[in-house]
């Protein structure tokens, strides 16, 4: 649904996007996440033709962003992170406007402003004034604009600035739903928000692509070896955590126990494999054979935050790669 090839965005002698390449499926939901100024607007500009790539390639829904913009523009919904409203309009008025200019007349206008009056949750606010709105209000206001025609493509940058923990919940699920129909990139801050909604991740970083994968593949990349959470418990009275620590040591492929705690169905311990091991059915083995419950073993998330950390450290800590030669004779 949207091919990003070799893009890049220059202005004068600062690159703000440099040669980044990513493809995103039909009915995916992909965060688009980078530091402050790593390009992420510039990229979204590019791909709904605010701005012009200054070479590479992109296209949307089949569509070339620079030979064919209209036909892209029909297909996208754009939420930037400012929305596009006019203070003196209201909100039905405004609404009813953009809806015209995106194509949309008659019975079928109404009826989809209809539908984004409930879907935003903005029908107490259609007649006021959109100068007089709150924060939130605009941006559910700008989030309907956006998916007023039924785009094949939505873009949204920041979409749950300014909303208090409720309305983002309610973004949140109103994004999920639309996940299937529609192909959405989304660009935020809140990475807990890219967790629970994005299938794939793309990090950017100082104008160039850092990784594109889902969440899984990234924090197993970032754990590198595996690390489990093993719950025993005695089936005869108090436990022995240093016998249970001693006898998951012996297991083959487990590098490192560590002791976490003791509640009261059980106690906790953190089981470091090493490095392309495999090792949690001999660890289940080992608990059972010793006549101990089992009461877990799953393994350990690493946050989104501590992968794009990581990931953003490692780039910011290797040598820069040399201009190639076409560029350096520029």
């Amino acid at each position: 649904m949207i091919k990003v090839s070799e893009l890049t965005k220059r202005y004068a002698r600062t690159t703000a996007v440099d040669h980044i390449s990513f493809e995103v499926e039909k009915g995916q939901i992909v965060g688009f996440l980078g530091p402050n100024g790593a390009g992420k607007t510039t990229t979204m500009r590019m791909l709904t033709c605010f701005l012009p790539p200054t070479s590479g390639a992109a296209t949307v829904a089949g569509f070339d962003v620079v030979e064919q913009p209209m036909e892209v523009r029909k297909r996208i919904g754009y939420l930037p992170e400012m929305p596009p409203l006019y203070q003196e309009m209201r909100t039905t008025e405004y609404l009813m406007f953009v809806g015209k200019l995106k194509g949309l007349s008659g019975t079928d206008l109404r009826q989809r402003v209809d539908t984004v009056y409930e879907r935003c949750a903005i029908t107490d606010v259609k007649e006021k004034l959109l100068g007089k709105l709150s924060k939130g209000y605009r941006q559910r206001v700008g989030l309907a604009q956006a998916i007023l025609h039924n785009p094949d493509v939505l873009i949204l940058d920041e979409p749950t600035a300014g909303l208090d923990p409720k309305q983002i919940n309610e973004t949140r699920d109103l994004i999920k739903s639309l996940a299937g129909d529609h192909t959405i990139i989304l660009s935020t801050h809140i990475l807990p928000e890219v967790e629970h909604t994005c299938q794939q991740v793309i990090i950017i970083n100082k104008g160039r692509l850092v990784a594109t994968d889902s969440v899984s593949n990234l924090q197993s990349r970032a754990r590198g070896a595996e690390t489990m959470l093993v719950e025993v418990a005695s089936r005869d009275g108090a436990l022995d955590t240093p016998s249970v620590r001693e006898r998951l040591e012996k297991v083959p492929g487990v590098s490192r126990v560590t002791f976490k705690e003791t509640r009261a169905r059980g106690s906790t311990f953190e089981v470091e494999n090493r490095k392309g091991s495999f090792a949690r059915g001999d660890l289940a083995r080992a608990v059972v054979q010793a006549g101990w419950d089992l009461n877990e073993l799953r393994p350990t998330s690493v946050s989104l935050e501590e992968i794009f950390l990581q990931l953003t450290r490692e780039q910011a800590e290797a040598p820069a790669e040399k201009p190639k030669a076409k560029e350096a004779a520029q």
